[in-house]
């Protein structure tokens, strides 16, 4: 037997009770509380209760508090509550009787919902409870809340770049979002347009010290320092802000660092790595995207994972969706996520190569964990190998750290011109270039014709691996065979492994 979800309908005053289902009374053991975690995101914030577990419990919904009573249960000794985000303020925690009382600090119109997932993969128990913004729908209360004390449950808080001076309100970047998306990222807009929000990922960091180069020079200090470099530089740019998922000398999980950019809704991510050889003669940059075998892993991950359904995927959340549905739409959403990447990591190799050789000469995939996000365009680019002398004094040389952070930042702008989001600063900017009224038009539509005007999509290019054939990658890019074969003068029905292929456009 396992216990049965909260039922918390009453929005207007006390939640109803969610109890265990009838088992015995001498079966039951007291569960532990190890930790608490918040995620916020814009239409909604989540707080995860971990538990050794399962766990008996009731909740009563306040005005401006969320109350938790646990029977039988304990907080760890390392117990404590996790930092401010969206509508979660702080928690207490208090011993009542045999009980654990949680008391969580709300904003006072947010309305609750709750229910317990078991153990999948490794993981705790898990009480979860979401908060959703109240009938007012005022979004400033879904804005990130400044820390108010160490959190040593979560990872380490997420640190930004200062932009230009703009309202912290939630950004949205997706061109799947709904029309009542489009028209909350109202209140997102600089000079009646949204920003687009790079997140940069500065690669390893605190314990994990990454590859070494013969002189010394740590990873983790490089890519920080070219990491910030970029953010300045996309911060100098209109229409343009950055966020870091580290700005000092920190260990993140892989995981988190793609969850962050989910969390600030990137519409792009971008991590820095400086590579590492045995052979210290190996040389030149790269930049890599997901692989298909890595995107079809992610998707049987999501599918899954109830809490992962109950995520929102481009705007909408899986969890109500029947299995096919759910997995069309998650589909649909990686393969769009999968083409920008690659366009996005064109440009940037294309950049790179103006600055010195590249390792070679096409963008590289691999199942990098940081590539994994189902809806955010990731790259991730190796700066050099910092196991070659030569390229490890580059590396440790602030001037040239600067230029690869330039060089990035070109590639990147580069894929935002030619390809700008549906109400950006740089959809304004295309459309006022091609005499495009976006006020008196669909977003979409407008948007879509912009692109037509500026001119065609850089062409993907496609490494052909073991057991693909040219049906497999027509279908993975949505083209026709012929037209890929057209594209690459090719006259047979068949392509060696290691082949690198031109995609072309849709």
């Amino acid at each position: 037997m396992r216990p049965m979800r909260g039922c918390l309908n009453n929005w207007g005053g006390v939640v109803a009770v969610a109890i265990m289902a009838a088992l015995p009374l001498c079966a039951l053991r007291a569960a532990d509380v190890k930790g608490a975690r918040v995620w916020a995101g814009p239409e909604y914030t989540r707080v995860v209760l971990d538990a050794t577990g399962p766990l008996r419990y009731t909740v009563d919904r306040k005005d401006g508090q969320v109350v938790v009573d646990l029977p039988g249960s304990r907080a760890a000794r390392d117990f404590s509550s996790p930092a401010a985000r969206g509508l979660f303020r702080g928690m207490s925690h208090a011993r009542i009787g045999d009980s654990l009382q949680l008391t969580a600090q709300v904003a006072p119109a947010s309305k609750l919902k709750s229910f317990v997932l078991k153990p999948a993969s490794g993981s705790d128990y898990r009480l979860v409870l979401d908060l959703y913004p109240g009938n007012d729908g005022a979004m400033a209360s879904v804005a990130e809340v400044a820390p108010k004390a160490a959190d040593k449950a979560a990872p380490p808080p997420v640190a930004a770049v200062p932009a230009a001076a703009t309202a912290p309100v939630p950004q949205y970047s997706n061109p799947t979002h709904s029309r009542r998306v489009a028209a909350e990222q109202a209140a997102a807009m600089l000079n009646g347009q949204r920003q687009v929000v790079v997140a940069i990922d500065a690669g390893h960091g605190g314990k994990d010290q990454g590859a070494h180069g013969p002189g010394g020079t740590l990873e983790k200090n490089v890519t920080l320092s070219v990491a910030r470099n970029l953010a300045a530089e996309i911060n100098r740019q209109p229409g343009m802000k950055a966020v870091l998922t580290r700005d000092s000398d920190y260990f993140i999980p892989l995981k988190r660092r793609y969850q962050i950019a989910r969390e600030h809704n990137a519409d792009l991510f971008v991590s820095i790595h400086a590579d590492s050889f045995v052979n210290d003669d190996a040389r030149g940059s790269s930049v890599w995207v997901l692989s298909p075998r890595g995107k079809t892993s992610e998707a049987a991950r999501w599918l899954a994972d109830r809490e992962n359904r109950a995520d929102l995927i481009g705007g909408t959340t899986l969890d109500d969706k029947d299995d096919s549905l759910a997995k069309v739409l998650l589909d649909l959403q990686q393969g769009w996520a999968m083409q920008a990447s690659d366009v996005v990591a064109g440009n940037v190799l294309k950049a790179l190569g103006q600055l010195g050789p590249t390792h070679r000469g096409y963008v590289e995939r691999a199942n990098f964990v940081v590539l994994r996000s189902p809806d955010v365009p990731s790259i991730l680019v190796e700066t050099a190998f910092i196991s070659n002398p030569a390229e490890e004094r580059k590396l440790r040389d602030p001037t040239h750290q600067k230029k690869l952070a330039e060089a990035v930042m070109d590639g990147v702008k580069n894929y935002f011109e030619s390809t700008p989001p549906p109400g950006t600063w740089f959809a304004a900017e295309a459309a006022r270039r091609s005499g495009v009224r976006l006020a008196s038009r669909d977003d979409a539509g407008a948007a879509e014709d912009v692109a037509q005007r500026v001119g065609p999509p850089a062409r993907d290019v496609h490494k052909v691996g073991r057991g693909e054939s040219l049906g497999s990658i027509a279908r993975q890019y949505g083209v026709s065979v012929s037209a890929l074969k057209s594209a690459n003068q090719i006259n047979s029905n068949t392509v060696r492994a290691g082949t690198t292929l031109t995609i072309p456009a849709g």
